[in-house]
This record gives structure tokens, C-alpha cells and sequence, in this order.
């Protein structure tokens, strides 16, 4: 039986980060979320809070949903 892989959504945001077409600057400046901390997130060498990513989120017109792990 093949494993269901699934992208995490801290993942799907920085995907999203990356080819939304804004630059980090004015994505920074539009969610508060400073340049630098932004710029770690991208590269994957720093997590964000859940007001920081949910910040981006509203920025990027995204929305973060919880849901149940599939069984």
C-alpha cells in the first residue's frame, strides 16, 4: 500500500511566498512580518508564528483551515 503524501501547510505558505510575484519587501511590509525574519522562512531556516504565517496568509489572499489527520 503506497503512503499518501501530503505538503505541509507551513510548506504550501512559503511555496506560496515564492511565486505570489511580490517581492519580500513589500510582503513585509503589507503583513508586519519583518524583511530578515521573512527572508529565513523562505530559505528554510526559520519557523514563523501562527500570527506571522497567519499574517502572510491574509496578505496572499491564502487561508489556514485545521483539519483532522486522515486515518
Amino acid at each position: 500500500m503506497r503512503k499518501k503524501t501530503t505538503i505541509g501547510f507551513v510548506d504550501q505558505i512559503r511555496q506560496a511566498v515564492l511565486t505570489c510575484g511580490m517581492t519580500r519587501y513589500f510582503l513585509s511590509q503589507k503583513s508586519g512580518v519583518d524583511e530578515a525574519v521573512l527572508c529565513r522562512f523562505v530559505h528554510g531556516k526559520q519557523g514563523l508564528s501562527m500570527e506571522s504565517l497567519d499574517a502572510i496568509a491574509e496578505v496572499l489572499g491564502l487561508e489556514i483551515r485545521i483539519r483532522p489527520k486522515e486515518q
